[in-house]
């Protein structure tokens, strides 16, 4: 916003300490890509995209921060590191978040919700500053059914926002008022393509965690290469099952079959690429940019249809879905798509349209929309555009 002075933008003035001329201050707070996920991906992907954003300057504070020089051996040591860690976040919070305007916090859940997007809500609220809590779990619902002082937290914000419509309807359950701004993919990065004719070339992306179960996609694909033999699989990730998960493979004696380990985001456009299917099997989940990564790469998707990925997946449309758990049945999902003619090009098609929803130039005004609300300057906009309107019509009257 670049208006100037005037007793029309008193409101603003307010609002902000100091002169309207100035941008909008904002902090995002988030854990940066040494946690590899989600959430670090999309706090950087909002922070490069307002870079050029005139009416707001955005920065950035990791909850992960790394203690500098011979201090960062304390990192590597298990249990040290969360104390070290935490005591170095809590001191860079109290050092700049007077320096701002908003505060933009991603949030977690369970007990990471009380070492990171705690202390950020408790410091705003300490300098009197605005807070926009992102909430990103799949868990919410048992994590706000089962942690009380969650909810109270959330309810210091003033304004809470999440990735999909999944979890406003959750939080409207626990009376707890949200709304969606989604998840943005770099849709400029993925070169979408029809697979013609479509080859048994699978994917999956997704950390080696229990809640995501990559070891049913690794027991789905034993079921496929039973039908199709030359049919390969890579999975990429990375996480405290992966060698499990590598166990698990050589005891379904599974051939063609590659761990590549973690990849950095800017890189994951060529592994869709050079893939046909994508594989998840997911037990808890929100909206997982995977799928959306794959939707822009003309990637089939095949997934479990938990959380918020019916919100985003319309079965038969733009993907298949099956029951959590079921590893049978998404086999059978992958292999349909070889079996049922024109089913895969419909898919992928449609999924594509749904993709460019989530492009960057749409999520960055539901953002803006949302800093400039929770600051009070969309209020005064429109109060200074009604005054404008007024004077417009006495001069026309006079």
């Amino acid at each position: 916003m670049r208006e100037s002075g005037g007793k029309s933008l008193s409101r603003v003035e307010a609002a902000r300490p100091e002169s309207v001329a100035r941008p909008l201050r904002v902090l995002i707070v988030a854990a940066s890509l040494d946690i590899l996920g989600g959430q670090a991906v999309e706090a950087q992907r909002i922070l490069r995209g307002m870079s050029d954003e005139p009416s707001v300057e955005v920065s950035f504070l990791p909850v992960n921060p790394r203690l500098p020089g011979v201090l960062r051996g304390l990192q590597r040591v298990k249990y040290v590191r969360t104390v070290v860690t935490s005591l170095m976040y809590w001191a860079l919070l109290l050092a700049r978040v007077p320096r701002y305007d908003v505060l933009h916090v991603f949030s977690p859940s369970y007990f990471s919700f009380l070492l990171a997007p705690t202390p950020a809500v408790l410091a705003a609220k300490l300098y009197g500053k605005k807070v926009v809590l992102n909430y990103h779990s799949g868990e919410a619902e048992d994590h706000l059914a089962h942690w009380r002082t969650a909810t109270a937290v959330l309810r210091l914000a003033d304004v809470i926002v999440t990735p999909s419509n999944y979890l406003v309807d959750v939080f409207a359950r626990f009376n707890l008022s949200a709304r969606a701004v989604p998840y943005s993919i770099e849709t400029d990065r993925f070169r979408f393509r029809e697979r013609r004719p479509l080859r048994p070339l699978f994917l999956s992306n997704r950390n080696h965690e229990p809640l995501y179960n990559v070891g049913c996609v690794l027991r789905a694909f034993a079921r496929i290469q039973q039908s199709m033999p030359d049919a390969s699989l890579v999975v990429v990730g990375d996480g405290s099952r992966r060698a499990e998960l590598e166990r698990l493979a050589r005891e379904l004696n599974l051939s063609r079959t590659e761990f590549v380990g973690r990849v950095e985001p800017e890189e994951m456009h060529a592994y869709y690429d050079a893939a046909d299917v994508f594989l998840n099997a997911s037990n808890i989940d929100n909206m997982p940019i995977s799928i959306l990564e794959a939707f822009a790469a003309g990637v089939l998707v095949v997934t479990t249809n938990v959380g918020g990925i019916p919100y985003i997946v319309a079965d038969g449309e733009t993907g298949l879905m099956v029951e959590c758990g079921d590893c049978e049945a998404l086999a059978r999902g992958a292999l349909r798509l070889f079996e049922e003619k024109g089913l895969a090009s419909k898919l992928a098609c449609k999924a594509y349209e749904q993709s460019r929803r989530y492009a960057w130039a749409s999520v960055r005004d539901g953002w803006l929309k949302v800093y400039r609300e929770v600051s009070g300057e969309e209020e005064a906009r429109q109060e200074v555009g009604m005054r404008e309107t007024g004077r417009g019509e006495e001069k026309a009257v006079s």
